[in-house]
């Protein structure tokens, strides 16, 4: 399965009718944040297929209000979804450095989303593991930076450890080190990776089994 995930700055040649030509076999849309949800729209459009995103530090609170979420996506924040064959779950939002903004947290505020999640989580796992967790900042200690408004979240660790995502995806930082670090680590068994601000992914829905190798 081919994925295109983006974050963060708008990609001229994704933002024209042309790039069904340059990528015509897609099959799912990933947003990891920080970008205009007109830009969204436009690609599920014309796609036409199925768009899963998370909110980032710079979006606006989430509602029913035109505006305030993106039409025909599907807001993933805390939310565990299956589909195509792959069960995906998300996490929106970075540390916070401004009191009053919407989609920032507390080290301890993402502890408490995590938990929340992780019990979603576990109800689904009897349909299979855990394939893409969806974020917009990192982890802690994984393509994040110095700053306090990209500093990786340390909660999203805990919650790789213990779900073991076979990938993680997230936006927000590469702009930053691009020239310092890969976009792609390794975490316990999960690949990390810093999709800012495209990647086109191509995932096997098929179960990896415990030696690594994909099962029907």
């Amino acid at each position: 399965m081919k994925l295109l995930a983006v974050s963060d700055q708008i990609v001229d040649r994704l933002y024209t009718s042309s790039v069904t030509t340059t990528y015509p076999d897609l099959q799912m849309l990933i947003g990891c944040g920080d970008l205009p949800y007109s830009y969204l729209e436009f690609l599920v459009t014309l796609y036409n297929i199925p768009l899963f995103y998370v909110p980032g530090n710079h979006d606006p609170a989430y509602s029913a209000s035109p505006g305030a979420h993106v039409e025909g996506g599907f807001n993933l924040d805390g939310q565990v979804v299956a589909n195509k064959g792959l069960l995906l779950a998300g996490l929106g939002g970075s540390l916070r450095y401004h009191e009053n903004t919407p989609n920032q947290y507390s080290q301890r505020d993402m502890y408490l989303r995590v938990y929340r999640l992780m019990s979603k989580i576990y109800l689904h796992s009897w349909r299979r593991p855990l394939d893409l967790l969806i974020t917009h900042s990192p982890p802690y200690g994984i393509h994040d930076d110095d700053d306090p408004a990209h500093q990786g979240l340390k909660a999203l660790n805990l919650l790789i450890r213990w779900a073991k995502p076979r990938y993680f995806l997230h936006g927000h930082t590469l702009f930053y080190r691009q020239n310092l670090v890969s976009h792609i680590s390794r975490y316990y068994s999960t690949q990390v990776i810093n999709i800012f601000p495209f990647r086109i992914l191509e995932i096997d829905p098929a179960v990896p089994d415990h030696t690594g190798r994909a099962s029907p």
